[in-house]
């Protein structure tokens, strides 16, 4: 009884003072596997992807808001990275959800995720009406059920430039995806009785595998020639390298132009600056080595930005590692809510707000891997692997070194290496953690390249038992201390 007293008094005092400034409405645009790219991280002294992208929305709402440099998942793989943002807790402690497309092993009843309820249905039962549109890669329940799931008027963004290419009228067909964006939003509003305050989850995955070749360039007017001398160093900067990663900014600047829609309509309608907005990715760029399913920053760090007027200061800059897992515990203190017990994210609104100094925050992130593709080793033999990320360090443990972290390579161990359309369309082929593409296809085809053996270690090669950078001396985390 004392108990429930406790928890029923910590729920008002935390629902007075969000009444203080009024419970915001909460957006959560999450692209599928969206590094950190966006023109606002252009930095003259180091040249990178960011000088070629074009994010105008993104980079309003960090000008409206916060910008996060340094925000990393909890782990580089869709379904635990999602689940470790709505649990708020490290995604190892997730049970059925700390892995990507892996059954439970145990019995059912002994599932950690059992214990896990998600800021979505405590914002609910708050009295929020909550939602989503397109992919969710996680428990539906943990969101109020498949009937919340909003994409009525069309799922088209997700093959973007698929739609766009196989178009005679491109203008008219891009109007009309962003249309559908827009519609499935309202559709979703529509829903909500008078005045009630809200949380949608929009999860577009144009930015996944597949898109069309040269689409980069060919829609969005993005030279692959523009990137060269800009990529990170552990990839070949050659044509092929420089287009596949050029038609991924174009897909980066689709989600932007998705993203530009929703904040138009909650401008339209007089609620954008009652909304705390938030845009990211669940992990890391696809179908380049060191990227998507790794620990290092290529493959976990990503975007992060996020705009309310009464809560986050304008031009708020934070370098100050966060992780994922903070989103929850953030979430739930906007709407006056206390974290759920088991959470171990930090609240960043006291940050945010300039109510407390950057030095109050956790100042590290704790990411790791233990399955992404079950099959991608013989055995389903997972890649267990540890790393800590502060500002200045990057602490690696993998737990089984011998084994390949990107998955056995399967077809490419033959004389005669895997077949080329085979290669560029199964992802299983070989190297099952890395997705199919250009560039995968590339670099198999000449892994016997002796100018390319450094780059083929740092990608694919067994990995030591430890590894540590230093960040300030090694951005691209490439010279690891700890090898003799």
């Amino acid at each position: 009884m004392k108990a429930t007293l406790l928890a029923l008094f910590t729920t008002v005092i935390h629902c007075s003072a969000a009444d203080a400034v009024g419970r915001p409405n909460i957006v959560l645009a999450l692209a599928d596997d969206l590094g950190r790219y966006g023109s606002c991280y252009r930095d003259p002294a180091n040249p990178s992807p960011d000088d070629v992208v074009s994010t105008p929305a993104f980079d309003r709402l960090a000008s409206d808001g916060a910008l996060f440099a340094n925000a990393f998942v909890s782990v580089s793989s869709c379904s635990p990275s999602r689940a470790a943002l709505l649990s708020g807790r490290h995604f190892f402690r997730n049970g059925s959800h700390s892995q990507l497309h892996t059954p439970w092993d145990g019995p059912r009843a002994d599932d950690p995720w059992n214990a896990v309820k998600g800021f979505p249905l405590l914002l609910q039962a708050a009295g929020y009406h909550i939602g989503w549109s397109h992919k969710m890669h996680i428990s539906e329940d943990r969101m109020g059920g498949r009937s919340r799931n909003y994409q009525q008027a069309g799922g088209r963004i997700n093959s973007f430039s698929e739609e766009l290419t196989a178009s005679k009228d491109r203008p008219a067909t891009k109007a009309a995806i962003l249309g559908e964006v827009r519609e499935n939003f309202r559709h979703y509003l529509a829903d909500r009785t008078a005045n009630q305050p809200f949380f949608y989850w929009f999860n577009p995955t144009n930015t996944h595998r597949t898109w069309v070749k040269g689409s980069g360039k060919d829609i969005w007017g993005i030279d692959p020639e523009s990137l060269k001398g800009k990529l990170p160093p552990f990839l070949p900067d050659n044509a092929a390298v420089r287009e596949d990663f050029a038609d991924y900014l174009g897909e980066v600047q689709a989600f932007d132009a998705a993203v530009a829609i929703l904040l138009d309509e909650l401008r339209q309608r007089g609620e954008l600056d009652n909304t705390l907005f938030v845009v990211s990715g669940d992990n890391g760029i696809p179908g380049f080595p060191r990227g998507k399913t790794g620990v290092h920053d290529f493959a976990a760090r990503v975007p992060l930005a996020m705009r309310w007027p009464a809560g986050v200061k304008s031009s708020a800059r934070i370098a100050t590692p966060v992780s994922f897992i903070d989103l929850a515990p953030t979430f739930l203190a906007a709407a006056g809510l206390p974290p759920e017990p088991g959470m171990n994210g930090q609240n960043l609104l006291p940050v945010l707000s300039g109510k407390s100094p950057e030095s109050s925050l956790r100042g590290n992130a704790l990411i790791g891997r233990e399955v992404h593709f079950h099959t991608a080793r013989a055995g389903k033999l997972p890649y267990p692997v540890r790393a800590l990320r502060s500002a200045n360090y990057l602490y690696v443990r993998n737990f089984a070194p011998e084994r390949f972290p990107l998955g056995d390579p399967f077809d490419a161990g033959t004389p005669d290496g895997p077949n080329p359309q085979k290669l560029m369309r199964e992802t299983s082929c070989c190297f099952p953690d890395l997705d199919a593409s250009p560039t995968k296809t590339w670099l198999v085809q000449h892994r016997a390249d002796p100018e390319l053996a450094a780059i083929w270690q740092l990608g694919f090669a067994p990995r030591p038992a430890e590894e540590f950078y230093d960040l300030q001396k090694d951005p691209h985390q490439i010279h690891n201390l700890l090898r003799c």
